[in-house]
C-alpha cells in the first residue's frame, strides 16, 4: 500500500547537550513550514519560533529533575515564555535553591501538585459514582490558581450544579469559570486524507505505533473494521476506551505499513516522530487532522476531567489549538516529541476554541505499545 506521505528528511532535529543537573538542548531546528505555521498560530516572528522551540526542549527535559528537586513541595510546573523556561511552584522556600539548580525557576505555590491531583482525583472518584450535570463542561487541578477549577456553561443555573461544586468543595479549594461545552471531533464520511470506520464514521490517525497506529476511542469499538483514505481495508480496532478515556489502538494489515511522520498536508514540511517526551504546561503544541490539518496553539493544562454528554474523560490535557470533525484521533506533537490524540473540543478553526487531546504515553502503556520513530 503506497502512502501519500513524504520523510521530509531535513524536518526536526535536535542537537543536544548532557549535564548531571539539566539536560539541555543546543539547538532545536525545524522544517521551515512548522515554523511558519507557528508564525501564523502563535503570532511568534521566525526567530521567535525557532528560540521557543529550543527553550521547550530544554524545559521538557528539565522537569523530571525539577520535580525530584522540589520533592513534597513540588507545587507544579509551566513553560513561561516570557521568561524562556521552566517555571516550578514550591511551597517551601527552602526547595527553591535545589530547583533552581536543576534549571527551572522557582516561584511561590500556596498549594502542593499532591494535593491538587488528590482533590481532584476525589472530585473524579465522586463524579463517577454520580455523574456530573451536563452543564459542568470539566474540572481540572489549576497550580497557578493553587485549586482545582470546575467549569461551568455560560448562563448555568441550578440545584444539581449547586450540589455538584458543594460535593467539589469538600475534596479541597475550587475555583468556578465558565467554558463552552466539549464535544468529540468525530464526522461523517468527507474528503480528506482519513480512515474511515466501519465505512461511515470518519476520524485521524494519530501515531504509529509497532503493528499499526493509536487514535481516539470515541472514532470506533474493539473489534470495528477500519479503511483508509483509498478505501482499502486497512485493519480492525484491537482495543479501544470510551468514555472514562479516550484512546484506541488499530491493527493494520492488508499490506498497509507504519511511518515516523505527522502529516504536515502541504502546509508544513511532515514531521518527524523521535520521541514522547511531556511538553509541560506552556509549552507550544501543534496538531494534525484530516478536517482542519495542521494548526498549533500551547499547552494550558494537564490531567483534566472533560464531562462530554456520553460521560466524563480523565487525564486529559487542553490546548487552544483549534480543531474540528473528522480531526478526532490527529496528531499532537511538541518539536519532533508526540504528545497525544485529538479527543474533543469546543469551537471551530474560523473563530478559535480549545482542544484536548489524550497523551500518547498512557496509549502506550495500557496497550503495551511503542511508536515508530525516526
Amino acid at each position: 500500500m503506497r502512502r501519500r506521505i513524504a520523510l521530509a528528511l531535513g524536518g526536526i532535529a535536535a542537537v543536544l547537550t548532557t549535564s548531571l543537573a539539566a539536560p539541555t538542548p543546543a539547538v532545536a531546528q525545524a522544517s521551515p513550514g512548522l515554523i511558519a505555521a507557528m508564525q501564523r498560530d502563535l503570532g511568534l516572528t521566525a526567530a521567535q519560533a525557532s528560540a521557543r522551540l529550543t527553550q521547550e526542549m530544554t524545559a521538557a527535559r528539565v522537569l523530571p529533575g525539577a520535580q525530584r528537586a522540589a520533592g513534597a513541595a513540588f507545587g507544579g510546573a509551566w513553560f513561561d515564555p516570557a521568561r524562556g523556561k521552566l517555571v516550578v511552584g514550591v511551597t517551601d522556600p527552602g526547595a527553591a535553591a535545589a530547583v533552581r539548580q536543576a534549571g527551572a525557576e522557582p516561584v511561590a505555590a500556596r498549594t502542593s501538585a499532591a494535593k491538587l491531583d488528590a482533590a481532584k482525583a476525589a472530585i473524579d472518584a465522586s463524579a463517577k459514582a454520580d455523574p456530573a450535570p451536563a452543564a459542568v463542561t470539566g474540572w481540572r487541578a489549576d497550580p497557578r490558581a493553587g485549586s482545582v477549577v470546575v467549569t461551568v456553561r455560560p448562563g448555568a443555573r441550578g440545584a444539581d450544579i449547586d450540589a455538584f461544586l458543594a460535593r467539589a468543595a469538600k475534596a479541597g479549594p475550587v475555583t468556578v469559570a465558565t467554558a463552552p461545552a466539549a464535544e468529540p471531533f468525530a464526522a461523517g464520511t468527507v474528503g480528506g486524507d482519513p480512515y474511515y470506520i466501519n465505512g461511515n464514521t470518519r476520524c485521524s490517525i494519530g501515531f504509529s505505533v509497532q503493528g499499526g497506529f493509536v487514535s481516539a476511542g470515541h472514532c470506533g469499538g474493539t473489534g470495528s473494521s477500519v479503511v483508509g483514505w483509498d478505501g482499502s481495508w486497512m485493519g480492525t480496532f484491537a482495543g479501544s476506551s470510551f468514555p472514562g478515556n479516550d484512546y484506541s489502538f488499530i491493527r493494520i494489515g492488508g499490506g498497509w505499513w507504519t511511518a515516523p511522520v505527522v502529516l504536515g498536508w502541504g502546509t508544513v514540511s511532515d514531521a518527524l516522530v523521535r520521541g514522547s517526551w511531556v511538553a509541560p504546561v506552556g509549552t507550544s503544541v501543534c496538531r494534525s487532522g484530516s478536517t482542519t490539518h495542521w494548526h498549533c496553539g500551547t499547552v494550558l493544562g494537564q490531567n483534566e476531567t472533560v464531562n462530554y454528554a456520553q460521560g466524563a474523560v480523565y487525564q486529559m490535557t487542553r490546548t487552544n489549538v483549534c480543531a474540528e470533525p473528522g480531526d478526532s484521533g490527529g496528531s499532537f506533537i511538541t518539536g519532533d516529541q508526540a504528545q497525544g490524540v485529538t479527543s474533543g473540543g469546543w469551537g471551530n478553526c474560523g473563530s478559535g476554541g480549545e482542544t484536548w487531546f489524550q497523551p500518547v504515553n498512557e496509549i502506550l502503556q495500557t496497550y503495551g505499545l511503542s511508536l515508530v520513530t525516526a
